[in-house]
């Protein structure tokens, strides 16, 4: 079975989820014997991806293709300056048009069974394919622009995009039911065109050895020593993530339990408002801001902390919940999130309850039974998933549309 997989992202080349979740879920399928060409919209070396063909439709730097964050709704035609060539200036609209340009060409020759398009950054490009080469379009959807904004609109040219995927794809794929409750309420699709495939963890995090780099948590190291307790936040800070409430019932846990310490790890356009904000609560004492992590300084913020938050307004999977829980974190999590229905030994609380958020992090912080009992019951259920399970998930979809 041959798939044309279309994809913004891949490892090492990602800003997020989104690539390492495509890279196991090619890697998945691969081994099931699909043959799988991976289009990005960049050019870029990718030694550690063997088991599909990574093909690059312009020769962009990996580093521009967001203009900036692509899942920030105001910058879809926002134009920026790039290195392509003989183009001083770009936008992502007209990336995505030299994407469906490669993708045209590519079908002239090539005659794939399905198409595999991940995200509106790619659905043009798909619904391309269907349209003038007959070929059966697999919408994937991790994240809706009602996602990205906070369920407060969003950028209505990117709204058309989703709509005119989800409608014109034989089958659609959703990383979680909340997502495919959310595509049914807004855009008015049958629920039996739409299958929940979950994500799982990446496999790096299961099998790469790890010590952790003291060096560089030395001063939370000593802190839990004296006694605080380590509450961590990973992720874009945009309007999805939910971080002023977060930073709200960091001000109200903190009245109860002064031993607690909150690291904000990732950036985003409300990094500095998020700074200012702490320092009016009175809290910034207690707050570090770590920038955008990855790799090794990832794993340090995860083992060093006690307590993972996932404060999204609405976050249709949450990889990071699994890796935080690998690293024996107690997970408290919005009902909004995905992942939160496949972790039920997860605390889960409503994105805008404040008070809940703070009581919650004051009871673990302070009870270490409810501490222990939490992290034995979320071990045995994080691996309970895995990418072999997807896989089988996403064929047996494929074979659904063929028969």
């Amino acid at each position: 079975m041959k798939v044309l997989m279309l994809g913004w992202e891949l490892p090492p080349h990602n800003s997020g989820g989104l690539g390492v979740a495509c890279y196991n879920l090619g890697k998945a399928l691969a081994k099931k014997g699909i043959d799988i060409d991976f289009v990005v919209p960049y050019s870029a070396p990718h030694q550690s991806i063997d088991f599909m063909h990574v093909l690059n439709a312009t020769p962009l730097d990996p580093l521009f293709r967001f203009g900036g964050g692509a899942y920030v709704e105001l910058v879809a035609e926002q134009i920026i300056p790039t290195m392509l060539a003989k183009t001083p200036t770009i936008s992502i609209r007209e990336i995505q048009e030299k994407y469906c340009d490669y993708i045209e060409g590519y079908l002239e020759t090539n005659h794939p069974d399905f198409v595999h398009a991940h995200d509106w950054l790619t659905f043009e490009a798909g619904i391309l394919a269907k349209k003038n080469y007959g070929v059966p379009l697999v919408a994937h959807v991790h994240a809706t622009e009602f996602d990205r904004s906070g369920m407060n609109g969003g950028n209505k040219l990117i709204h058309e995009i989703e709509r005119e995927g989800l409608l014109l794809a034989d089958k659609i794929l959703t990383v979680s039911a909340t997502t495919k409750r959310l595509v049914h309420d807004k855009y008015n699709i049958p629920l039996d065109k739409i299958d929940v495939a979950y994500n799982s963890l990446d496999e790096n995090f299961l099998r790469t050895p790890y010590d952790t780099k003291e060096d560089d948590l030395r001063y939370l190291e000593e802190m839990k020593r004296k006694g605080y307790t380590i509450v961590s936040t990973v992720g874009r800070f945009t309007i999805q993530k939910g971080l002023w409430h977060m930073m709200r019932a960091a001000r109200l846990a903190l009245d109860k339990n002064p031993k607690l310490l909150f690291v904000f790890a990732g950036d985003g356009e409300e990094r500095d408002e998020l700074i200012r904000f702490s320092a009016d609560l009175g809290i910034s004492e207690n707050i570090i801001f770590t920038g955008f992590v990855r790799g090794q300084k990832l794993r340090d913020i995860y083992s060093v902390s006690d307590i993972f938050v996932m404060s999204s307004v609405s976050e249709p999977f949450g990889l990071t919940a699994l890796e935080a829980a690998h690293y024996g974190n107690i997970l408290i999590l919005t009902k909004q999130s995905g992942v939160s229905e496949v972790l039920r030994s997860a605390i889960v609380y409503d994105f805008w309850d404040d008070e809940k958020l703070a009581d919650e992090i004051v009871a673990v912080s302070t009870s270490p039974s409810l501490k222990s009992t939490l992290k034995e019951g979320l071990r045995r259920e994080y691996l309970k998933i895995s990418w072999d399970e997807v896989a089988d998930k996403i064929i047996s979809t494929y074979k659904g549309i063929a028969s």
